[in-house]
């Protein structure tokens, strides 16, 4: 093999494994992500170790189907085994876990140890697979020569999405409400298991290319990044099968760069997006959430002074309301400050002699709110038996939060809200 699309075989082929592995892993993981069961399938992705040993020894063979068989049963017994001891030894899950699969990695780690002693099975390709060898090893399939490890991905792949698509609507009711799917007819143990068997069967179809530790990273992190980046199944779904592929890409050649290997590589990429993520998502992320808190603290520090810029019109007062006395009432600080200066460059508040004063554009702004804040007052007044000087805080906190509809709401159930000089506002 020489190139393959114009690429390097070597090259090509090694994407195309990691691909595989991580658009696969990202299929079922994002079941496990939203069913909070990662930790599951770390469990399963370990504890499939005793299972190929013991398939290994009783066969003699690293072909994949007793290898797959092994770890199948191994897989599900850790499955079973952690809901048993959940269920009637009345050890929380997370415990009955971690205990199942730490013993059960530890046997197979005893076990491979024991038979690597007699066969050439190295234990090191076991955590860390072989990917970069992958391509020398092939098969020949429709007359092209393919790497042995991505004939059996391909395999656990296009099996994965096709179990997705026949039990789409059972997978999406039981990820979010087992309950819900029972009372429905759904066998929700029974999708379990399929998804246990799956996570089994494709831990084993990628433990040759990645290897039973990194091949968490490949199963977990996608899905986990797609988490942060929507609210959308389907999104998710099809996100977490693109970043996959995108680590396989980044993987692959920052480790040419660094002369790493490209497995380890690829899960240090996949925890860097997921890091990412975790700073940028639009939404979910800590920058995201950050800076709509501070967009919110302007808006209402904004909306403060153009409340009481329209108050002290609307009173007559004689003297001038000054910056200073503005921000001392608006309670001062970075934001009031920040607050005052956006509104003065979107034209909403003016310099008028000594002090401010609210645009055309500034008043209709400001007679809104305080419309809302008056409505809120009355509504508090003739549902709440609270004194006159107790309405004032509540709604001054309401009107910064009452859209359109609540407003239509409250105007049905109360008179039109009256200034101090007795017009309506």
């Amino acid at each position: 093999m020489d190139t393959v699309f114009g690429m390097d075989a070597i090259v090509f082929w090694i994407i195309a494994t990691m691909a595989l592995v991580n658009v696969t892993g990202a299929l079922l993981g994002t079941f496990l992500v939203l069913r909070r069961m990662s930790l599951l399938g770390d469990a399963i992705s370990h504890a499939v170790l005793p299972g190929l040993a013991l398939a290994f020894m009783l066969t003699g063979t690293r072909e994949p189907f007793p290898m797959l068989a092994g770890a199948m049963a191994a897989g599900l017994l850790t499955a079973l085994l952690t809901h048993l001891i959940h269920r009637y030894a009345n050890v929380p899950e997370d415990a009955a876990m971690g205990v199942v699969f730490t013993s059960l990695f530890a046997l197979g780690v005893v076990m491979i140890t024991r038979v690597a002693t007699h066969v050439d099975l190295d234990p090191g390709c076991v955590l860390y697979g072989v990917l970069e060898s992958a391509a020398l090893d092939t098969r020949t399939v429709f007359g092209m020569e393919i790497p042995r490890v991505a004939v059996t991905l391909s395999a656990t792949f296009l099996v994965t999405v096709a179990f997705v698509a026949l039990f789409w609507k059972e997978l999406k009711i039981v990820s979010f409400d087992p309950q819900l799917a029972t009372t429905l007819g759904i066998n929700a143990d029974r999708v379990h298991y399929l998804l246990m068997g799956l996570v089994a069967a494709f831990t084993v179809a990628a433990f040759e290319a990645v290897g039973s530790i990194l091949v968490v990273a490949m199963l977990i992190a996608p899905a986990a990044t797609a988490f942060l980046l929507t609210d959308r199944l389907h999104w998710m779904t099809l996100i977490a099968a693109a970043i996959g592929i995108l680590i396989a890409i980044l993987g692959r050649n920052i480790a040419a760069v660094y002369d790493a290997p490209v497995a380890g590589m690829a899960s240090v990429v996949a925890g860097g997006l997921f890091m990412l993520a975790v700073l940028f998502a639009p939404r979910y992320g800590i920058v995201a959430r950050r800076l709509a808190q501070v967009r919110l603290g302007l808006r209402i520090s904004g909306e403060d002074l153009l409340g009481l810029a329209y108050r002290w019109q609307e009173s007559g007062a004689r003297t001038p309301l000054t910056a200073s006395g503005a921000l001392d009432a608006a309670g001062g600080g970075v934001a009031s400050r920040t607050a005052l200066w956006l509104l003065k460059r979107a034209g909403l508040l003016v310099k008028s002699g000594e002090g401010l004063r609210l645009t055309a554009s500034g008043e209709q702004r400001a007679s809104k709110l305080v419309h809302r804040h008056r409505l809120w007052e009355a509504y508090l007044a003739k549902h709440l038996p609270l004194p006159d000087d107790h309405l004032h805080s509540p709604a001054d906190r309401m009107e910064h939060f009452m859209d359109s509809e609540l407003q239509r709401q409250v105007e049905e159930q109360v008179p039109e809200p009256h200034g101090p000089s007795g017009a309506p506002r």
